[in-house]
């Protein structure tokens, strides 16, 4: 019988960010609480969107207004750190695991372990960005790559990362850049998106390296299982409250900067 520890997988899903974003804290509560496993999942954003570091306070007011393909691009506050993503051709992963050793930068690398080696076994080479705590002036995620990033051997930027921890408990997502849409990206960030790689695989192929990968970097079992109803209904309820609390907090804090 395996001694290895057993993480859940939720199977791939596409919803606005909103909910994503409110599930990927329900899950690090769950965990936090010993109430859940550790989890990995990977999600697209539907709507398109532009998500918000959670200390991200001065971004342009037109991207309240932005559309693509005739439909408004939300606007989503992460619980995570950072800079702004724009969420349109990209997929996104989430990890929520404890019991990580060594410091923040540390943890982002035991993590990124696994889309590293994910990426190889596709072809693609990646090493961690350089950047230094200038990336906070940019209001652009992807541009500048610190030493939590992910690049290209071109210098590009693939994987944008962000952490939330209580306690020893770590949850960590990112956006991993697939086909984005030059013509909204230059429209959102004022540049065109500095890559010149074409993925040729699919996000399902993408999805099953980096799973295969995990397996290996975290030394663990999966467990297939998607969200329950009853899950459902405590995600649904835990969204209400975030919001609620959202509006409380963008009334106070962002007003002045509108």
């Amino acid at each position: 019988m395996s001694n290895k520890q057993v993480w859940r997988l939720i199977p791939f899903l596409k919803a606005s960010g909103n909910l994503q974003m409110a599930i990927d804290k329900w899950l690090l509560e769950q965990h936090h609480s010993q109430k859940h496993p550790p989890t990995l999942r990977f999600y697209t954003w539907s709507p398109a969107a532009i998500s918000l570091g959670y200390h991200q306070r001065q971004y342009p007011q037109d991207w309240h207004n932005l559309t693509w393909q005739g439909e408004k691009l939300d606007l989503v506050r992460r619980p995570t750190g950072g800079r702004a993503v724009l969420h349109q051709g990209d997929l996104t992963y989430a990890v929520i695991t404890s019991g990580l050793p060594g410091n923040r930068l540390q943890a982002y690398a035991k993590i990124c372990e696994f889309l590293i080696q994910g990426w190889r076994s596709l072809g693609v080479e990646l090493s961690y960005g350089t950047a230094g705590r200038g990336y906070i002036h940019n209001p652009n995620c992807f541009g500048t790559a610190t030493g939590a990033d992910l690049i290209l051997p071109n210098g590009a930027k693939l994987i944008g990362s962000a952490q939330l921890r209580r306690g020893s408990v770590i949850l960590q997502h990112g956006s991993i850049r697939w086909q984005p849409d030059a013509e909204l990206f230059a429209k959102v960030f004022g540049i065109e998106p500095f890559t010149n790689v074409q993925f040729s695989q699919s996000l399902e192929q993408i999805i099953t390296a980096l799973i295969a990968a995990a397996r290996d970097c975290f030394a663990m079992e999966i467990e297939v299982q998607p969200l329950s109803e009853l899950e459902w209904e405590e995600i649904l309820v835990f969204l209400n409250t975030e919001e609620s609390n959202s509006c409380i907090l963008e009334t106070v804090v962002d007003r002045p900067n509108l």
